[in-house]
């Protein structure tokens, strides 16, 4: 293209480039040759014009019918005369001359030669000294590489600012977590950043909180066992106790008669049940635990189970000497889908526990109620127990939990 070319031509002609310096002083004249050429017979003007020569470096030297009118380059008339081509006319009203003049000069020289309306030749010489501009523009170079290096260091600290506020800082923090984590603390915050490197701490973050939650989890679970197998210690001893002491009885004479050895025997059948029982409460906890507890749903009458179940947890609690109060207050059948079972365990767990925790010296009374909400079918089981305090209701869904650990 035109300025490609252009940076071609400056690039392999020095004086091409020299010369574009004063290219736009240079059209000026050649337009006011045009249009009014009487004024530069004006001195006020020709100042005007070699004041913006002078900031471009160059010189005006301006002759009138080969005199001299005006001169601000300090050489005189004879060393013009050797420097300045000659006017030149062909016919045409303005003519344009250029021309390198070596020697001791080094100017380039650009003119316009041109004849007014009276027949008056003219010549107007731009005079651009190549001694005086090459230190110039070695100067402006110099300054230009200053200017650049400065410009590239501050580009480079903002860049390394930059760099290390949004890349770096956030990586070392992330460094920092990983450090944390691997020692095993959780309890830290990934900071917060806004830039793409955020969107990696946010997701960490994440990552944190869910490895947080999960080694509490284990925490729990461990503590969870630990106090399983401690109370399966305990209500596995308390049987066993009794059945040792039986069995010594029995081997050390105690029990004499037919009728006592009878008791013994009895009571000894009696505690192995027992801990057959704990055992499968065992069994079922590691099931309910792994989640692998297969439930069968059939559809049943509500009122005919509950018949039957506190028929049976009636006998058991009569012999205990505790009053079963069993009230069904639905008046026609109602179908439920569950696994009998399984209810009947819930059922079972809550009467035991009841009885466990009966107050001394009072004496036991459960009630059960029976209610058709339409939706859904509503049991009520209260006693006349000590009760739960207002600080472990919210605690009664949790593993294990004993308000008197004792």
């Amino acid at each position: 293209n035109v300025e490609g070319d252009t940076v071609l031509l400056y690039f392999y002609s020095p004086m091409t480039l020299f010369g574009s310096i004063t290219d736009d002083v240079y059209e000026q004249v050649r337009e006011q040759a045009e249009t009014e050429p009487e004024k530069f017979n004006n001195r006020i003007y020709l100042e005007e014009l070699n004041d913006t020569l002078k900031e471009k470096l160059s010189k005006l030297v301006v002759r009138k019918n080969n005199n001299v009118i005006y001169n601000s380059t300090g050489l005189s008339s004879t060393e013009l005369i050797n420097i300045l081509p000659e006017y030149e006319i062909d016919g045409s009203n303005i003519v344009d001359v250029a021309t390198y003049k070596g020697g001791s000069y080094h100017s380039l020289i650009k003119q316009v030669d041109f004849t007014d309306d009276f027949g008056n030749t003219y010549s107007v010489s731009i005079l651009t000294s190549v001694k005086q501009s090459v230190p110039q523009i070695r100067h402006m170079i110099v300054e230009l590489i200053v200017v650049i290096i400065l410009i590239l260091a501050i580009t480079s600290l903002i860049l390394n600012l930059w760099i290390y506020s949004s890349i770096i800082k956030p990586v070392n923090k992330l460094k920092l977590a990983t450090d944390n984590i691997k020692e095993g603390n959780m309890d830290f915050e990934m900071p917060k950043v806004s830039n793409e490197i955020g969107d990696v701490c946010k997701d960490f973050e994440e990552m944190r909180l869910i490895l947080k939650k999960s080694s509490e989890d284990k925490l729990q679970s461990d503590k969870e066992e630990k106090e399983l197998i401690r109370n399966i210690s305990h209500d596995l001893k308390t049987p066993l106790t009794a059945i040792k002491g039986y069995v010594e009885g029995l081997r050390d004479g105690i029990a004499d008669t037919p009728e006592k050895q009878a008791k013994y025997v009895k009571t000894i059948a009696n505690k192995v049940n027992d801990m057959d029982k704990l055992i499968d409460e065992l069994t079922i906890y590691s099931r309910l635990d792994a989640n692998r507890v297969l439930y069968t749903f059939v559809k049943f009458d509500v009122s005919e189970y509950f018949d039957d179940c506190c028929d049976e947890i009636g006998t058991e609690l009569d012999a205990a000497g505790i009053e079963l109060n069993y009230r069904n207050h639905i008046k026609e059948p109602v179908i439920i889908a569950a696994d009998p079972e399984q209810l009947k365990r819930v059922i079972n767990n809550i009467i035991s526990n009841s009885v466990k925790y009966m107050a001394e010296g009072r004496k036991g009374k459960i009630d059960i109620d029976l209610y058709d909400e339409s939706d859904y079918v509503h049991i009520i089981i209260a006693d006349n127990g000590k009760g739960i305090a207002g600080k472990d209701v919210s605690h009664i869904f949790e593993r294990f939990y004993r308000t008197d650990e004792s």
